[in-house]
């Protein structure tokens, strides 16, 4: 997979599939199989980890899904993009940003997700 619009929308399929095989087809497609995944709250690495820690998070937020808020920065093997996590009445539970790189064939070697704003300047 080489277009990044493909690997993310592939990696929020990955977070809002419940069937763990076809969860699985999503990671394969989006991921290397020497991934990582971090954010405040959670970390993964290897494909088998990130499905684990997808089951965790709808177990925790029972039909809410996923969905990308902004278009996909990318260059280099950089892509960032915006997120939210929402009730399926559309209240929004969290929303952030993730950062990833991306492998010479386009899948996912690392993200690591940020959530909300940035903080405010101390300066």
């Amino acid at each position: 997979m080489s277009d990044a619009t493909e690997t993310v929308d592939e990696y929020l399929a990955m977070w809002n599939e419940e069937d763990p095989a076809r969860r699985a087809e999503h990671i394969e497609r989006a991921w290397v199989s020497e991934c990582r995944y971090v954010d405040p709250l959670l970390e993964a690495e290897g494909r088998d980890a990130l499905s684990d820690m997808v089951a965790a998070v709808h177990s925790q937020y029972p039909g809410q899904r996923f969905r990308r808020v902004s278009g996909i920065d990318a260059h280099h093997d950089q892509v960032r993009f915006a997120w939210v996590l929402a009730a399926p009445d559309g209240a929004i539970t969290v929303a952030g940003i993730d950062v990833g790189t991306v492998a010479l064939d386009g899948r996912l070697v690392h993200v690591t997700g940020f959530f909300g704003d940035p903080p405010e300047d101390d300066a």
